[in-house]
């Protein structure tokens, strides 16, 4: 085979220890092989980029190992040309698995240019990936404290959520409030319900009647707080990455435009795929990065499962989310997509199908910074109105009716 990067280095990265093989042309057409264990800390790693340069190395591919491959990069980033690889690529042979025939194979399959690189964007753009996914963390520990709250209250006899759709909400929260300081007048309980939830309070009576002993009212104060602690971090952090976004306001605001996209999912997309496109070649190949793009799995003449491949967990979830809330307006082409999938194919595909148009549009308005352009709800029919109106025709004379259509006068 040719090769392709004459003074190459396979890295077989671990927690406390990294394997390295370095490739350099031999006698006889044979490379010279080198191997040496380094450590972990960053003066062991210097001490690997100084060996490095020592063979003249061009070229460093490692496997994508959790987060341990992260410090290595951020140290070799600038000095050499490195391969970040999906362990899936290159997987070594059954029985002959080692650290160090890990290294030699992945410097052998760079050395043949047989290995693909992995997408790593740009300093600036990890450190703002780090800061969303952080705060998609906190708002997770979130649902689960409001889950845990509901527990509690639900062990008190207190079904305040079945009646409030919102138990942390400002009635809800007020009326926990009360409970806490000892007050359990269910009738001046529910008389603190502000805006649409005045006209439950006779079922909210009934609601908070229950035994909310001294351990509960512990645990329920414990766990407000510890809401509250976190609606501040998350305050914090949103604030954080708005800062690090503020010149490329205009950008966010051009997303923010696309149903169902808000601030945050615009945020989201720009730190998880970047403002700048250009690295995907088309917006098929941005979806298929991204786990948005149906599998493709084809055997003699057949079309197996499409499921969808595992793409980017943060922005798949984001993409799905904004699906369901673009599925809850009126009027819009992402609506009208839901719902003519979900009809057929659920309503899991049809969150998904619409994420992946979500991210077709953002992609080319990323690219040619454009607007966003409705297409409306009535796309769909009006893309193919004949076949439209012969379905309704046929199923109306099914039901033993003559249909006779008329066109309705152009509007002034």
């Amino acid at each position: 085979m040719d090769v392709v990067h004459s003074h190459c280095c396979g890295l077989d990265v671990h927690k406390k220890n990294v394997v390295a093989c370095v490739l350099t042309p031999g006698q006889n057409g044979r490379p010279a092989k080198e191997i040496r264990t380094f450590g972990t800390m960053t003066d062991d790693l210097l001490q690997l980029a100084d060996w490095l340069v020592q063979y003249g190395c061009t070229h460093v591919a490692m496997e994508s190992t959790g987060v341990y491959w992260k410090p290595i990069h951020n140290l070799l980033e600038g000095q050499f040309t490195l391969v970040l690889v999906n362990a899936q690529h290159f997987k070594q042979v059954p029985g002959r698995k080692s650290d160090v025939r890990d290294c030699e194979w992945l410097a052998t399959l760079l050395r043949h240019g047989l290995v693909r690189a992995s997408f790593v964007p740009e300093k600036p753009q990890r450190e703002l990936r780090e800061l969303t996914r952080y705060r998609a963390a906190l708002i997770r520990e979130r649902t689960a404290e409001v889950n845990r709250l509901q527990k509690t209250l639900e062990g008190a006899n207190i079904k305040l959520a079945a009646v409030a759709s919102e138990i942390t909400g400002v009635s809800a929260r007020q009326m926990l409030t009360a409970m806490i300081g000892g007050e359990t007048d269910p009738t001046l309980l529910a008389a603190m319900a502000r805006g649409k939830l005045k006209r439950k309070i006779p079922v909210l009576e009934r609601a908070l009647r229950g035994q909310f002993g001294a351990h509960q009212r512990f645990l329920v104060e414990q766990q407000l707080a510890h809401l509250d602690e976190l609606d501040a971090r998350v305050a914090a952090v949103s604030a954080h990455i708005a800062e690090q976004l503020r010149p490329h306001e205009a950008t966010l605001a051009r997303l923010e435009s696309i149903p169902g996209v808000g601030r945050r999912t615009a945020e989201v997309i720009a730190a998880e795929v970047g403002l700048d496109v250009r690295r995907f070649p088309t917006e098929k190949h941005l979806a298929a990065w991204a786990g948005m793009a149906p599998g493709q799995h084809e055997s003699a003449g057949k079309r197996k499962s499409g499921k969808t491949r595992k793409g980017s967990p943060w922005l798949r979830s984001a993409l799905v989310e904004a699906a369901r809330a673009a599925a809850r307006t009126k009027g819009t082409y992402a609506a009208a997509q839901y719902h003519r999938i979900a009809g057929r194919r659920g309503a899991k595909r049809a969150a998904v199908a619409v994420g992946h148009s979500l991210l077709v549009a953002s992609y080319h308005m990323l690219d040619k910074g454009m607007a966003y352009e409705e297409l409306g709800g009535q796309y769909f029919d009006e893309r193919d109105r004949t076949e439209v109106v012969r379905r309704c025709k046929q199923r109306i004379e099914k039901l033993g009716y003559h249909v006779t259509l008329e066109a309705l006068p152009a509007a002034a």
